[in-house]
């Protein structure tokens, strides 16, 4: 199926090698009202993801050409547009390499349709999207505290909570969509620890036990951006924003 926007229909780019599960796949996304660009290879999904602008990229992490962790890291290079990893071994070095690249989440095949799609609306929901039909309208969840404007600050860290902007010492931080909202959520309430679960709740919206890995990577990757020493680790309970 073309690229094109019907509405206010969500355009999802979906690179996935295996004929059986990519056409499925998109039938299954195109039943729930999402818009569908389907393409088997790295560097074809690069070409429509440059065309298309979608809403959200699901990547499947061995593909063709140009492997998912890659083409995610070139789609982060380019874009904030949401990514889902799709990965055949919940344990597998590329679901870390996924993460590590710039990906908002991942999803272990098989995997079940309803599942899928209820990811792929958490993650639109994070970024501001409607999720298909069904889910237009859906604001974000767990809205971090900070709210009405307030510009806070942190040490040499300044976040404005209005303006959606975050600067270090003066000079601007680029943040994913991802990584903004968790920092709010840590801003919301400094040196109080929040645990890997409230985290996966509250900014992954998982209404369910999750992978804890995702919050430790993009906690290491945020840190990265506004300094190690700025989000402290609490071992056996979570982590804090050092007031």
């Amino acid at each position: 199926m073309g690229g094109e926007r019907k509405g206010e229909q969500t355009h999802v780019l979906f690179v996935e090698d295996d004929d059986v599960i990519r056409e499925a796949t998109q039938l299954a996304l195109e039943r729930d009202g999402f818009v569908v660009t389907a393409m088997p290879d790295g560097l074809k999904g690069l070409e429509a993801f440059r065309a298309d602008r979608p809403d959200i990229a699901l990547l499947d992490v061995m593909v063709p050409g140009l492997d998912g962790v890659s083409l995610c890291r070139r789609i982060r290079d380019e874009s904030t547009v949401p990514v889902i990893m799709l990965s055949a071994r919940a344990d597998s070095i590329d679901v870390v390499l996924g993460l590590e690249a710039g990906a908002d989440d991942y999803v272990t095949k098989p995997f079940d349709g309803a599942v899928l799609v209820a990811r792929i609306r958490a993650v639109l929901r994070r970024f501001g999207h409607a999720g298909g039909p069904s889910a237009a309208g859906a604001g974000a969840t767990g809205e971090a505290a900070g709210a009405g404007g307030a510009v806070l600050h942190f040490g040499d860290l300044e976040i404005d909570t209005e303006g959606m902007e975050v600067r270090k010492d003066g000079t601007p931080v680029a943040l994913t969509p991802t990584e903004m909202r968790l920092l709010l959520e840590f801003s919301s309430a400094p040196g109080t620890v929040l645990s890997r679960d409230k985290l996966l709740e509250r900014v992954w919206d998982y209404g369910w036990g999750g992978d804890t890995r995702v919050v430790d990577v993009h906690v290491q990757r945020l840190r990265t951006k506004i300094g190690q020493d700025r989000i402290e680790t609490v071992r056996g309970f979570g982590y804090k924003l050092k007031a």
